[in-house]
C-alpha cells in the first residue's frame, strides 16, 4: 500500500496536545505501540488510510500531519480567563474546536443579514469601561426588557435563564449554551477551563455559555458575556466571584460589576436586606426573588458593606458546595436541544435559508450538527406543526 509520507514532529504534536501517552493513541487505531513509535520517529509511516484514521483520532485535519511545523492555534480572541491572580494556560482542544465552531456560525450568519439588509445593532460597542456601572447595566436591562415582571415570571432559575437568553435573542444576539463539543456527547467541555465567551460583532454578536456550570452560575455568565458586547470587546472569560477583586484585568472587572448590577441592582438589592436576619435567611430570600446565585448575593453584600471579607470567605465555601454542574439527561427534546446548542435565532435562520434554496442540505445540517432529515422535524417545530 501507498505510504502517507507524514511529519514526524507534527504526528508528536498533534498527540501532545491533546495529552494522550503514545499507548493511548496507538490503542484508538489500533497498531502496536511499536509501529506507532517508530511512526513518530519518522522510520516508518502510515499508510494514506492510517493517516486519515489518525488525523481524525488526534482531532487535526488530514492535512496537518504533512506540515513542516504545527499551525498557530493562538484564539481569535483575547483570553481574560484569571484566577486567583493568575492567567490560565493552554486553552485545551475541546475549546478551540468549540471556539471555531462558533466563529464559523458567525460567519454565516453575518453574511446571511448582509443578504437580508439587517441593519447593525446599535448597542454594540455602546460603552466603554470608563463609563458608569449603574448606567450600563440599566441600557443593557432597558433594551433586553429585564424588570422585576420577568424575575415574577420565572419559577425558578432555570425559568430565568431562558427567559433572559430569549430576551438576548430577540434583541439579535446568538446564545449558545452547550456542554460538549459541537453535538458530541463524548467530548464534554470543563467548567474549569472556561465558563463562557463573547464574539462582539455589529450584525452578529455570540455569546457561549458552558452549559455543564451550575444553572445560576449560568446566568451571571451570560450576564457578564452580555456586558462584553455592550463595550464592544471580544473575550473568553471565566467569572471568579471569589476573587473577582483581586483581578488585574480592568475589562473583566467591570463585566463582573456591570452583571451583578443587572442581576441585582443596588437600590432592590438593599432594599430586601433585611437586618434583623441571619445572613442565610438574607441569602435564601434575596436569591429567591433574584433568581441567582446565593455566590451572587454573598458577593454583592460584601461590596455593599452588608458583610465582612471573612464571613464573606466562610459562607462562600458553603454556598459553593450547594452548586452542583449540570448533568445532561439524554432524555427531553432533542429538537429543544439543537437549537439551545446552536442558538434559537441561528437555528431558524439555517433552516429558512436551506429550505429556500439558499443553503444546501448538507452545509445545513453540518452548521447544526445534525442529520439532514432532521433539518425536516426543524422547520417542522418551528412552523408549530
Amino acid at each position: 500500500m501507498t505510504q502517507a509520507l507524514i511529519h514526524p514532529a507534527m504526528l508528536r504534536w498533534a498527540r501532545e496536545r491533546l495529552q494522550w501517552p503514545p499507548e493511548y493513541v496507538a490503542r484508538k487505531l489500533p497498531v502496536k505501540p511499536e509501529k506507532f513509535a517508530l511512526w513518530e520517529l519518522g522510520k516508518a509511516y502510515p499508510t494514506f488510510r492510517q493517516a486519515q484514521v489518525l488525523a481524525r483520532t488526534l482531532r487535526i485535519p488530514f492535512g496537518y500531519l504533512f506540515l513542516s511545523e504545527p499551525p498557530d492555534e493562538t484564539p481569535a480572541i483575547p483570553d481574560l480567563r484569571t484566577i486567583r491572580d493568575e492567567r490560565y494556560l493552554q486553552l485545551s482542544v475541546d475549546f478551540l474546536d468549540t471556539l471555531n465552531d462558533a466563529l464559523r456560525k458567525q460567519d454565516w450568519y453575518r453574511e446571511y443579514l448582509h443578504r437580508e439588509g439587517s441593519a447593525p445593532l446599535s448597542f454594540i460597542g455602546r460603552y466603554s469601561v470608563d463609563d458608569s456601572v449603574v448606567r450600563v447595566a440599566k441600557d443593557i436591562c432597558s433594551t433586553l426588557g429585564v424588570d422585576d415582571k420577568l424575575r415574577h415570571d420565572a419559577r425558578n432559575w432555570q425559568d430565568f435563564l431562558t427567559l433572559l437568553t430569549e430576551k438576548a435573542e430577540s434583541a439579535g444576539i446568538l446564545v449558545m449554551r452547550n456542554s460538549v463539543v459541537k453535538n458530541n456527547n463524548f467530548r464534554p467541555l470543563s467548567v474549569g477551563e472556561f465558563r463562557g465567551f463573547a464574539l462582539s460583532d455589529r450584525l452578529a454578536p455570540v455569546v457561549f455559555i458552558n452549559s455543564r456550570d451550575a444553572k445560576a452560575a449560568q446566568i451571571f455568565t451570560l450576564a457578564h458575556e452580555l456586558v462584553h458586547l455592550w463595550i464592544g470587546e471580544s473575550a473568553i472569560s471565566s467569572p471568579d466571584l471569589a476573587y473577582s477583586s483581586l483581578e488585574e484585568d480592568q475589562v473583566e472587572k467591570f463585566c463582573n460589576q456591570v452583571a451583578a448590577e443587572i442581576l441585582t441592582p443596588q437600590t432592590g438589592f438593599l432594599q430586601r436586606w433585611n437586618n434583623h436576619q441571619n445572613l442565610e435567611e438574607n441569602i435564601a430570600e434575596i436569591t429567591r426573588y433574584y433568581k441567582v446565585s446565593s455566590v451572587v448575593v454573598l458577593r454583592r453584600a460584601l461590596e455593599l458593606g452588608r458583610i465582612s471579607r471573612d464571613r464573606f470567605f466562610k459562607q462562600y465555601h458553603l454556598e459553593l458546595e450547594k452548586q452542583q454542574p449540570v448533568k445532561e439527561s439524554s432524555g427531553g427534546d432533542p429538537y429543544a436541544t439543537y437549537w439551545t446548542r446552536n442558538s434559537k435565532r441561528l437555528t431558524q435562520a439555517i433552516v429558512s435559508a436551506t429550505f429556500e434554496g439558499q443553503l444546501l442540505y448538507r452545509d445545513a445540517a453540518s452548521f447544526l450538527g445534525v442529520k439532514v432529515k432532521t433539518l425536516e422535524g426543524l422547520r417542522e417545530r418551528m412552523e408549530g406543526r
